[in-house]
């Protein structure tokens, strides 16, 4: 006896558009309910999702097409057995990894529970010690520069000497950010160069636990070789986790000619940030 085909498995469906998720209420709830099918019923095919959702096949296209281009689908053609009637197999439609990754996770609980578990029996040194290591494989492969300070100001001329090496080791970290999934870019702002985290995998948990987020900042510091501040945390509610990083010390009024004021107060920048293409948007 054949097994059923996805056809025949969302047959129990078929005109109710019950999956969990009203199909009402706009693109955003059609593409939810299109993905849950897929989620459960995977792999399924366009028609059995028009069928079970009382779709346009086009429509149903349309949505399953954007899903593929960003990586959250994939197709492939049925099998022999699973196909009804003549020509060429169906194409069926499931998530990939991505795709499931979109969806709800309880690894926030999760993580808490074990770094509180870890607490209980080692004590805040062991809760210190796993937020530093796991900062240290964020920037793992990245060679560290020496220990320096930052360069002073140049007088006179209003330019700033600014340490190359700095801005490119910044420029790296952020790269190994976003890899790590924290979507980091850099942009020049006065006299420094600021790492901007746009999302954090694990804001929920560092709102618990700010060591994750002390000991980020110290890999970022071993790793540039000097001194740097933290601006804001998505842990303490703000929209992004922001790191400056100083490339040049601006001299005093004394130092400066006629009393001058300086030229490259650190400000918010104009230009758009140094993403390496994966800033979030």
């Amino acid at each position: 006896m054949g097994l059923p085909n996805a056809d025949e498995r969302a047959g129990h469906r078929t005109g109710t558009g019950s999956v969990g998720v009203p199909v009402a209420g706009g693109e955003g709830h059609t593409r939810a309910a299109i993905v849950r099918l897929l989620l459960e019923e995977g792999p399924i095919t366009a028609t059995a999702i028009g069928s079970a959702l009382g779709l346009a096949p086009a429509g149903v296209r349309r949505h399953l097409d954007a899903l593929i281009e960003s990586g959250q689908a994939r197709a492939g053609r049925s099998a022999p057995w699973q196909q009804k009637g003549r020509g060429r197999p169906a194409k069926q439609y499931q998530l990939t990894a991505a795709g499931r990754g979109m969806l709800g996770h309880a690894y926030d609980d999760l993580a808490g529970a074990a770094i509180r578990q870890l607490r209980e029996i080692g004590g805040e040194e062991a809760v210190t010690e796993f937020a530093r290591r796991r900062a240290r494989t964020l920037v793992d492969g990245i060679d560290p520069l020496p220990a320096h300070s930052p360069e002073p100001a140049a007088c006179g001329s209003g330019a700033a000497t600014v340490q190359s090496g700095t801005a490119d080791k910044a420029e790296e970290i952020a790269t190994a950010l976003s890899d790590a999934g924290f979507a980091a870019s850099t942009r020049r702002v006065g006299a420094g160069v600021q790492i901007c985290q746009h999302h954090c995998p694990v804001a929920h948990v560092a709102e618990e636990f700010p060591e994750l987020c002390e000991a980020e900042l110290e890999a970022f510091r071993e790793v540039l070789g000097t001194h740097v501040q933290r601006l804001a945390t998505i842990a303490n509610g703000d929209c992004a986790c922001t790191t400056h990083v100083p490339l040049t010390v601006l001299p005093t009024a004394a130092d400066r000619p006629n009393n001058a004021s300086p030229s490259t107060a650190a400000q918010p920048a104009a230009d758009a940030p140094n993403d390496s293409g994966r800033s979030a948007e």
